[in-house]
């Protein structure tokens, strides 16, 4: 059998999701599809709006044959890191090839991106200080430096939020070696920071999450946007839980953490730099919510997304030599959710599989996923303490099956 990799977040999964799966196993012929899923916190820093189960069941119920978590280790951190991460399992599960969706849609502007900047690596990293030091978050230094090294040459527009982790993607399977193989589709439907829901049946996230936030987490006004699976899942898990997950709900737990140490503790936490624990603390102290407190946390160099990642961090206490050694990837496979066919795809593999693959969490005895099982508890806990119990049982229990 023939695999395809996929990485994803499905905060909520939706249209467009679909749409990727289905073009991901059209354009490689795969038989099957693998998505590497992030766990409990995202990317970008936010708690996702459903556990990673219940994720895992729409990735599942919307076409996808296994899903994978990708550690706490890898998620909630740079484009880089967490491309590292994520195209690393997909290798692990002998993929041959990953597809991702990208503004540019076609994939060799990805490919001449990278040989161009790695052949103009030590520059870059020269202009990149600079252009930071100047006041410019990473994403726009990242940006200048690429536009100035090619002077004028279009080769990718790494102003794009998809382009720039399509181009994370592919130089982590470049640069290691890997031997699977990057395809991507078009983008379609609405961009992806767009915050409000467009015509037609294709919305981003970030616009579906907003319009729950808004109509006090009522299903109505999104059901174009998902399929019937998505929306008997939210409503499943609204029942169990009573409430999705929001910054808000982790603010008492954050705020008593960042007003309750010093400084100096603080700044022993994983990317607290450059004395932001100072102005941490007087936000905290003078914010009643989160997103009054992140208004008063955000400047031009760091952004809403960097800050929510280091906060993340807070929350964990995530001590700062706990920073990835360069090149570090996952070390093992946890199976969050599997159809039949992952299911007869596993079988064929699993003996050559260079990591051990974790169906049960009682099963697996090792130091380097204690951080995933904080995680997961400290999600929890922005539940109601009657649901809280019910998730954290949930870690210890087998993997999503569908047929």
């Amino acid at each position: 059998m023939r695999a395809v990799g996929v990485v994803v977040e499905h905060n909520p999964f939706h249209n467009g999701h679909a749409f990727h799966i289905a073009q991901s196993r059209k354009k490689s012929g795969a038989d099957i599809v693998a998505a590497v899923m992030s766990g409990p916190f995202l990317q970008r820093g936010e708690p996702s709006l459903v556990s990673k189960w219940a994720r895992a069941e729409m990735a599942l119920s919307g076409g996808a044959d296994l899903v994978i978590e990708l550690p706490f280790a890898f998620a909630p951190h740079s484009a880089e890191i967490f491309a590292r991460g994520s195209i690393s399992i997909l290798e692990a599960l002998k993929c041959e090839t990953f597809c991702f969706g990208s503004e540019e849609g076609k994939i060799e502007p990805f490919l001449q991106a990278y040989h161009f900047l790695k052949e103009n690596q030590v520059l870059f990293d020269d202009s990149l200080k600079k252009f930071i030091k100047e006041g410019n978050s990473y994403p726009k230094a990242a940006s200048l430096v690429f536009s100035t090294l090619s002077k004028g040459g279009q080769y990718l527009d790494l102003t794009k939020p998809n382009n720039i982790l399509g181009y994370e993607y592919v130089k982590a399977a470049l640069s290691n070696g890997f031997s699977i193989k990057p395809v991507t589709i078009q983008r379609i439907g609405a961009d992806y920071h767009e915050t409000e829901l467009i015509s037609g049946h294709i919305a981003s996230a970030t616009g579906i999450r907003k319009a729950l936030s808004e109509n006090c987490q009522d299903l109505s006004g999104i059901r174009d946007y998902i399929p019937l699976s998505t929306k008997a899942i939210l409503e499943t898990y609204m029942k169990t839980y009573h409430s999705f997950h929001t910054w808000e709900h982790y603010w008492p737990l954050l705020k008593y953490k960042i007003v309750s140490s010093s400084p100096s503790q603080l700044a022993e936490i994983y990317e607290v730099e450059e004395g932001i624990e100072h102005r941490m603390k007087d936000a905290a102290l003078s914010s009643s919510n989160f997103q009054e407190f992140m208004g008063r946390m955000k400047t031009k160099r760091y952004t809403w997304t960097r800050i929510q990642r280091i906060l993340i961090h807070v929350l964990a206490g995530t001590p700062r030599q706990y920073r990835l050694e360069d090149g570090q990837t996952p070390q093992y496979l946890r199976l969050l959710g599997m159809t039949a066919r992952g299911r007869n795809y596993l079988s064929e593999v699993k003996k050559s599989l260079p990591l051990p693959l974790i169906s049960k969490l009682s099963s697996y005895d090792d130091k380097n996923i204690l951080p995933d099982i904080k995680a997961s508890n400290i999600y929890a806990m922005g539940l109601k303490p009657s649901a809280q119990s019910i998730l954290i049982k949930r870690e210890y229990e087998a993997p999503v099956m569908l047929p």
